[in-house]
């Protein structure tokens, strides 16, 4: 009888695994919003997001991942000071800085799909990939937003976040191996 309990709160740890580690991850990515370096030549800020966006879809999948990013916009969008410099609203996510949380959820859905793959260079090309349309699609935005021509852009919101960007795929690809991978 003990081994019929031990079996049944197994099985209810993990499902209750995936769940509350899609909360743990919603809250880190709020909380990386609050970890901001302020660069003088951009108006787009460092910050941890990025990290916790492109972990959410290596430990979550593609699916669970896209919908904790998407919760997180959802919550910012609420009103609840969610993004950089603890701001929140719609009116933000119209902001010069839109488009990379809008990237946010696609991000963290191409990242989980690729993190599937059993081979680490498949797994560090997905993460590296979510990175890069972040990247893209917030300097896109960032451009038609202040009329920026498209080498202007890409210089303000690529170039300074590249090797950060770099340092947070090796970080999810360290950190991930901590974690049982989803299939």
């Amino acid at each position: 009888m003990e081994g019929t309990s031990t079996l049944v709160r197994s099985r209810i740890s993990e499902k209750a695994e995936r769940p509350l580690l899609a909360v743990a991850l919603l809250l880190a990515t709020l909380l990386g919003a609050y970890v901001e370096v302020p660069l003088p030549f951009t108006p787009v800020p460092l910050t941890l997001q990025t990290f916790f966006v492109l972990l959410s879809g290596a430990l979550l999948g593609r699916g669970w991942g896209l919908s904790v990013q998407g919760a997180y916009l959802g919550l910012g969008a609420a009103g609840f000071a969610a993004f950089a410099g603890a701001s929140a609203g719609l009116l933000h996510l119209l902001g010069p800085t839109a488009g990379y949380l809008w990237a946010f959820p696609a991000a963290a859905a191409l990242a989980g799909w690729g993190y599937r793959s059993p081979r680490l260079a498949v797994r560090a090309l997905s993460l590296a990939a979510g990175a890069l349309v972040i990247l893209l699609c917030g300097a896109a935005w960032l451009g038609w937003r202040l009329g920026l021509d498209p080498a202007r852009a890409f210089l303000l919101g690529v170039v300074p976040f590249l090797p950060g960007e770099a340092l947070k795929v090796s970080a999810v690809l360290a950190a991930a191996r901590a974690f049982p991978r989803r299939r």
